[in-house]
């Protein structure tokens, strides 16, 4: 690992000297940087440069978005965004990965061995979100209640959120939860309670186990969790480009 942070060391020392932040921080209206076609109306402080995440991972390994298939053994992963199947009909992310940030990623792998041991294993629904996609989520449904509002950003677009579920990893089948993923309706939320008593059940196992480790839940989802840091930057990185640096620190090696 400080073999892999001198190498990302060295490549943030070849680019342009600047101050830089990787911390959250709003963006001052007197910072005049906005642009009519940067795909950021409300002017936040986003990465969205491969140049300026590799800075922030320079700066702090925590930065780092993991790619939780090659992390966590097992994991079933099923982003309904790379497909048509989701509530904007339409597929919005150009592959279907899911990364959050280091320290997410370990507590997320701490939560699967603990799984396992009673045959049971995380499934993966969404994870980082680019802010890109925040923007389509509210145009097409403008409820923040299920969205995030993009003139503050989403917790996904940190890296720090997580959407999931547990299946049996006898059978590969999701445990029977209250409603599918992105249910936009009272039956979502934690605190319904017309339901079949596996489904409470379930909702509560899943509940129990990430409040254990490092998470914060979301009322409204069953399926939402937050990590009690989410003091990250706001990011646009597209899938594909976490993908091209991927291939820039193997060929750093």
């Amino acid at each position: 690992m400080k073999f892999l942070k001198l190498k990302l060391i060295l490549l943030a020392a070849i680019m342009l000297p600047v101050i830089f932040s990787c911390k959250n921080r709003d963006k001052s209206a007197s910072e005049d940087t906005i642009s009519e076609l940067s795909g950021n109306p409300y002017n936040l402080e986003i990465i969205d440069t491969i140049d300026d995440y590799l800075k922030c991972v320079s700066q702090n390994e925590n930065n780092t978005l993991v790619d939780l298939e090659d992390y966590i053994p097992n994991v079933a992963i099923d982003i309904k965004y790379a497909t048509p199947d989701n509530f904007t009909g339409q597929i919005v992310y150009s592959q279907p990965k899911a990364y959050v940030r280091k320290p997410v990623a370990d507590s997320l792998q701490k939560i699967q061995t603990i799984l396992n041991e009673k045959g049971l294993g995380l499934k993966i629904l969404d994870a980082y979100r680019p802010y890109s996609a925040t923007l389509l989520f509210y145009e097409i449904y403008g409820d923040t209640t299920f969205v995030a509002a993009p003139w503050k950003g989403s917790i996904h677009n940190r890296g720090v959120a997580v959407d999931l579920t547990i299946i049996d990893l006898a059978t590969k089948e999701e445990l029977l939860m209250p409603t599918p993923f992105d249910d936009f309706s009272p039956k979502a939320s934690h605190t319904y309670t017309n339901l079949d008593p596996i489904q409470i059940k379930n909702r509560e196992k899943l509940f129990n186990i990430m409040l254990s480790n490092g998470f914060t839940h979301y009322e409204h989802e069953w399926w939402h969790y937050n990590f009690k840091d989410r003091d990250y930057q706001l990011m646009d990185l597209s899938f594909d480009d976490l993908e091209k640096i991927k291939e820039i620190l193997k060929s750093t090696k």
